[in-house]
């Protein structure tokens, strides 16, 4: 399992989190993308989907997890939806959490990569959800609240997981050199205060055609597969599957 953070929001998290799991679909995975935003989801919104099945149900008790998975059409990857609005299932008891991640845990057993698409901030049950995946990607671009958020998100999963594989992503960068600078400036935070130096998943170029596939509710990957966006979260999916070294 794959979590993708951010500590503020509008930074492209969610938008990544789909880019990335359209990827792992193309690279010949199967794909499961889990809306773990229990206040505020929009997967669902973003793919243009209408889901029978969506987590809400499930944490009311109709029907199973495994239920609520939709395959999304021309896409090749699964998702599991929440329910947008809902604010009451940000607060979620430790109980009811633990039994969801553990279903979530048997349900990933079908899939070969489960992207965990978390809510903003760094509340209880988002540090709870990312401390259940194997990494976990902190997506943040180069405005300083951006880069303040994402440093506070690391240094609480620090404190609470240490060891935990913590990995920055760049987003809506300029160009590579931008994303480099805006990385150093966080891994520089880290190394100094929290005496960590969390990697670079990668840095995704600034693309016009983003917001347009935003608009008409498809994936990148599908709509514009040959964008700078798209070959940088590519490459992002690359690494990930295939680590150097």
């Amino acid at each position: 399992m794959i979590a993708v953070a951010s500590g503020k929001g509008g930074v492209g998290k969610t938008w990544l989190s789909i880019g990335l799991a359209t990827a792992f679909a193309l690279l010949g995975k199967k794909a499961l993308l889990f809306d773990g935003d229990l206040g505020l989801a929009n997967v669902d919104v973003q793919l243009g989907l209408v889901p029978q099945n969506d987590l809400g149900g499930v944490l009311q008790g109709r029907y199973a997890l495994e239920s609520a998975a939709q395959e999304v059409e021309g896409c090749g990857f699964s998702v599991i939806a929440g329910r947008s609005g809902s604010g009451s299932l940000a607060a979620l008891e430790p109980q009811r959490l633990g039994r969801l991640t553990a279903d979530l845990s048997q349900v990933a057993g079908r899939y070969d990569r489960v992207l965990l698409d978390l809510g903003a901030g760094v509340e209880r049950t988002v540090r709870f959800l990312a401390s259940r995946a194997e990494t976990c990607l902190v997506v943040s671009n180069d405005e300083p609240t951006s880069m303040t958020d994402a440093y506070a998100f690391i240094k609480l999963m620090a404190m609470s997981n240490p060891g935990a594989d913590l990995r920055v992503v760049v987003n809506q960068a300029t160009d590579k050199a931008e994303g480099e600078r805006t990385y150093a400036t966080l891994r520089k935070a880290c190394e100094n205060f929290l005496k960590i130096s969390p990697p670079l998943a990668g840095i995704v170029r600034r693309d016009p055609r983003v917001r347009e596939a935003i608009r008409h509710q498809a994936p990148l990957l599908v709509r514009h597969p040959n964008t700078p966006a798209a070959q940088d979260i590519e490459e992002i999916a690359r690494q990930l599957l295939h680590p150097k070294g």
